[in-house]
């Protein structure tokens, strides 16, 4: 087993191992004096996984139920948090019970911001169930869900009491959200680990998932924990974000996965740096060859004026400007806030 601590204002550690899913009452009993356990997962995920989690919490003496929603970034919505809270409601869940996440980032997310709002805070314990979650989104401490207007607008900050990430779920995942989880692996290693790009590059990471699942996690843990609440550093992780969620507006969730969104932005955006001079020349040319590796897109048709238009919605929006995250080099980034009236003109590359 590998164990990655956080050191955030509640500390807790992230267990990294094939078949720790059967152990979640285990772990569960350690860190929780609840009764109670709502498992909250989605419709993809429950038929895989859900009889496991349940027997081995009910095994460690726990009254269990599960919530089950819709699959999809669609239901990533305030009504599917309503639903979370009538369920947990109906189940007498008290301030001392625990919520078990148990799916990729759309569930990790919601199932977080139900545990940071519900009875004004109770304890969650994350189970990401896929590639991207278990690098990225279950780590951190992020909860929210979309409004209309953009990607994560209602959200809070809720550490989780522990993060179980089993490889082996994803071997039941379809390709594509492996090549989602993907984006989000290449971003690590362009803003904080050059030598971690390199391996991407060399190797296959499909076949080093556990490597490559622990360094992600590794490089998250560090930057949370010197910057928990994103005042500074912690930006540095929305590399590709900003254009990634605007994308994903203009496509109204739809057609293109997280992940995907992220590596077109990761690359517009390095275009825009090296047009600017603030990028190395050839930046661009190694992520782009990088994404399509690993069969991510590189490309978008929306224009500057419409991404620009999207992106102003972003929440790192803030005193009519906005906090882009640049490349100096591969392993070296860095923020630029840029005045929202020339947004458009710096995606004009």
């Amino acid at each position: 087993m590998k164990t990655v601590h956080v050191d955030t204002g509640r500390p807790y550690d992230i267990y990294i191992e094939k078949g720790v899913i059967d152990s979640a009452g285990e772990y569960a009993k350690k860190l929780s004096n609840a009764q109670k356990v709502t498992i909250i997962t989605d419709s993809n995920v429950a038929p895989l996984y859900q009889w496991r989690v349940i027997n081995s919490l009910s095994a460690a003496g726990f009254t269990v139920h599960t919530h089950v929603f819709k699959a999809g970034e669609e239901s990533k919505h305030l009504g599917t948090i309503a639903e979370m809270y009538k369920a947990l409601a109906d189940f007498g869940m008290t301030r001392k019970d625990l919520i078990v996440a148990l799916g990729g980032g759309v569930c990790g997310d919601m199932a977080g911001f139900a545990a940071a709002t519900y009875l004004r805070g109770i304890d969650f314990m994350q189970i990401p169930t896929s590639l991207l979650a278990q690098v990225d989104s279950s780590v951190g401490g992020k909860t929210g869900v979309d409004l209309p207007q953009g990607k994560n607008l209602v959200g809070a900050f809720h550490q989780p009491v522990a993060v179980l990430i089993d490889p082996d779920t994803l071997l039941t995942l379809p390709d594509q959200f492996i090549i989602d989880g993907m984006g989000e692996v290449i971003k690590y290693g362009c803003i904080k680990d050059a030598a971690f790009f390199d391996f991407l590059e060399q190797e296959n990471a499909l076949q080093h998932l556990e490597e490559v699942i622990e360094t992600c996690v590794s490089i998250k843990r560090d930057v949370v924990s010197r910057d928990e609440r994103e005042a500074g550093e912690r930006m540095l992780l929305n590399f590709g974000h900003t254009l990634g969620h605007a994308i994903e507006k203009l496509r109204d969730f739809k057609g293109i996965t997280h992940g995907m969104a992220v590596a077109v932005g990761m690359v517009m955006m390095t275009r825009a740096g090296e047009a600017q001079g603030i990028t190395e020349a050839g930046t661009t040319a190694r992520v782009e060859a990088l994404c399509k590796k690993y069969l991510l897109p590189v490309k978008e048709s929306f224009s500057a004026e419409e991404l620009a238009k999207a992106a102003q919605s972003d929440k790192k929006t803030a005193g009519g400007g906005i906090s882009l995250v640049l490349l100096h080099t591969i392993g070296d980034s860095f923020t630029k806030k840029l005045p929202l009236e020339e947004l458009r003109a710096f995606f004009e590359f």
